[in-house]
């Protein structure tokens, strides 16, 4: 295999380099794009990760060799916190995952479920309604809560509001995860560390949470179409008890976390968009009141919401709900020209790819415009993948999209929401792209 070796920072480099991504993983990636270019080697620790921030390398890994990629550093660490469920499984375990919940995404079944979405967002603004005039509220818990119950009732058709804490032990599941990530060590799980203590708890929680999900549905899942039946009725074919148990808990935790997390994430990024861009704001309530009148939406709806849609995009597209996608080279590779070794750790960072100066416009700005059709088709195919791409790309894309978009119109309708005075907005990449620190909001009438 031949290929130049990428430019990048020189190896001694590599303790400050590990430093550096447990502090600042964000500033390291950017740092590296604009240092070196579009290929970037960068030592850290004993490793040697591969950086590429093309939309052709792009397509190379995720998608036209994608055979040749399994998922990478973080992903192989967090398979310990979340086990083997479809974000982190490889190989023909993923594919049978896969195949198991594909059907409770297609775009019938997601169109039957608008109105329960649609719902879900009205007890979302009802709620607010209540807040005008009062005190700064935290609106990025508010969109886990959201996210969570609509993600409970439209794919496994079950109730979670009576599970107390799901958010925080989801919280201690990504905090370990990232901790193993950003270490590149595993540390013994019976080391008293005061995360990995808060980490055990959090995974028998959601052990019980997810048996009396089962317990509950196990008797009627079969000819049902949720994504809890059919992957009791899957893991039933397995002959020990004990790999069912483990197997359905992997693949609803994984489910619930890449589910809520993501979407919750782009939810609260929206929202803190819209306040710092007024006219924004304006346009949105004009669409809605426009579009949907003082009805909920459905799903026909959708196309008629084309600037919250834009809207939405663009806030992915400058916070990227999945900010980093790792991947590890089974064979040894040319991308772009550079040399990539068989069992090379290899990135694509969305987040950098999103802003890169060469594809987008003042990339820093927040433009909805953007995504206007007209102006969108000369972007490469590339340039923009929000929910990843080639054959691991979201399965769950369109309910986040029709989540995002319905939520952000009802409450636009309604009610302004305003960042608290002082609050300074921070990305915080974790598994998904959050805001550190939370995001208060005043609520005030449209």
């Amino acid at each position: 295999m031949t290929g130049a070796r990428a430019p990048g920072p020189p190896r001694w480099s590599a303790l400050r380099q590990l430093v550096v991504m447990s502090r600042d993983r964000l500033g390291m990636m950017t740092a590296a794009a604009a240092g070196y270019g579009d290929a970037v080697r960068i030592p850290v620790g004993h490793k040697t990760l591969h950086f590429f921030n093309h939309p052709d390398t792009v397509r190379h890994v995720l998608a036209d060799n994608a055979g040749n990629y399994r998922k990478g550093i973080g992903l192989t660490h967090a398979r310990r916190a979340l086990g083997d469920g479809l974000l982190t499984s490889e190989g023909k375990l993923w594919h049978k995952q896969r195949r198991v919940v594909q059907p409770s995404f297609q775009a019938k079944r997601l169109a039957r479920q608008a109105g329960t979405v649609a719902e879900e967002a009205d007890r979302l603004v009802r709620r607010l309604r209540k807040q005008i005039g009062g005190d700064a509220i935290d609106m990025a818990p508010a969109m886990t809560d959201l996210t969570l119950g609509i993600l409970g009732r439209t794919l496994l058709d079950a109730d979670l509001t009576p599970f107390d804490g799901l958010g925080a032990a989801f919280d201690a599941v990504q905090n370990q995860a990232m901790f193993e990530l950003t270490s590149l060590s595993t540390v013994p799980m019976w080391v008293p560390l005061a995360h990995q203590r808060r980490f055990r708890r959090a995974r028998n929680e959601l052990q019980m949470v997810v048996d009396h999900l089962v317990a509950g549905r196990r008797e009627d899942a079969a000819g049902r179409d949720d994504v809890l039946s059919r992957l009791i009725v899957s893991a039933g074919q397995e002959s020990d008890p004990r790999v069912v148990r483990t197997r359905l808990r992997d693949e609803l935790v994984t489910l619930l976390l890449a589910g809520h997390e993501t979407t919750a994430s782009t939810l609260s990024w929206t929202l803190a968009m819209i306040d710092q861009h007024p006219q924004v704001g304006e346009r949105l309530r004009e669409e809605a009141v426009a579009a949907l009148g003082s009805q909920l939406p459905t799903h026909a709806d959708l196309r008629r919401l084309p600037y919250t849609t834009m809207v939405v995009e663009e806030a992915m597209r400058l916070y990227p709900p999945v900010w980093l996608l790792p991947r590890q080279a089974l064979a040894a590779d040319e991308i772009g020209g550079f040399h990539v070794p068989g069992g090379a750790d290899v990135l694509v960072c969305p987040y950098t790819l999103h802003r890169h100066p060469a594809l987008w416009d003042d990339p820093q700005r927040f433009d909805p415009e953007r995504f206007d059709p007209a102006r969108a088709r000369s972007r490469p195919r590339y340039a923009y993948i929000p929910f990843g791409a080639g054959p691991r790309v979201c399965v769950g894309s369109n309910l986040a999209m029709m989540e995002a978009v319905f939520v952000i119109a009802m409450l636009s309708r309604e009610l302004r929401l305003v960042t608290a005075t002082g609050h300074h907005l921070e990305p915080e990449p974790m598994l998904s792209l959050r805001m550190r620190g939370g995001l208060p909001m005043t609520v005030h009438s449209a």
